[in-house]
């Protein structure tokens, strides 16, 4: 019997909203998805991650009177940059673009729906104390190393990428099959900050399968 794989694809918040047409598009969002699914067909193990807002999260520009998405306010956690309104909860902008192969999934990690608390991370909210869960069920799977791809760069998929490393998994993130948000040079310091903290950057061009 072969060995068990210790290496699984982290796949994050490939959704409608964050894809053109969706209400917080990402530039290029959908266009990663061919590279996104050529990847699932290659992993044992695959992940996902899903944004999931109630309507009215503290997180969104609406909910702060006077104040448009992109703005800045303190939040009792920190620095909170407001959102347009994006993946709420049972709404066709939350679920996974349709061209995604997500049924290849093992888990769904549902974040972001605490209302109070806005979620970047596959592993903690933002206040940097809540657990998703994640870091214990890939330990208890024998997880050692996490692939890294999705939406975007700069947020959720660098917020990912630290705290996989805090927690002890190797962290390979696929450039490529990511796209960001650069929100003045967000997307540059994202890429030094993950490679500064030991993530290893890749393209598809390093890859031969």
């Amino acid at each position: 019997m072969a060995a068990e794989s210790t290496e699984a694809l982290l796949v994050i918040d490939v959704q409608n909203d964050f894809c053109p047409g969706g209400a917080l598009p990402v530039p290029g969002g959908d266009a990663v998805i061919p590279r996104i699914n050529r990847m699932i067909g290659n992993a044992d193990h695959v992940l996902l991650t899903q944004d999931w807002h109630p309507a009215g999260h503290r997180s969104f520009a609406s909910s702060h009177p006077g104040r448009v998405p992109y703005d800045s306010v303190d939040m009792p956690y920190g620095l909170q940059v407001l959102w347009p309104d994006h993946c709420v909860q049972g709404s066709r902008g939350a679920e996974f673009h349709p061209a995604l192969a997500a049924t290849r999934a093992e888990l769904v990690i549902r974040k972001g729906y605490n209302p109070a608390v806005d979620s970047y991370s596959a592993f903690f909210e933002n206040d940097r104390s809540t657990p998703t869960g994640l870091g214990g069920y890939l330990r208890n799977r024998g997880i050692r190393r996490l692939a890294l791809c999705g939406l975007a760069t700069d947020f959720c998929v660098l917020y990912s990428a630290l705290d996989a490393l805090a927690e002890g998994f190797a962290v390979i993130v696929h450039e490529d099959a990511c796209r960001g948000i650069d929100m003045n040079g967000s997307l540059a310091k994202a890429l030094a900050d993950m490679q500064a903290a030991g993530a290893i950057l890749k393209r598809s061009s390093d890859d031969p399968r």
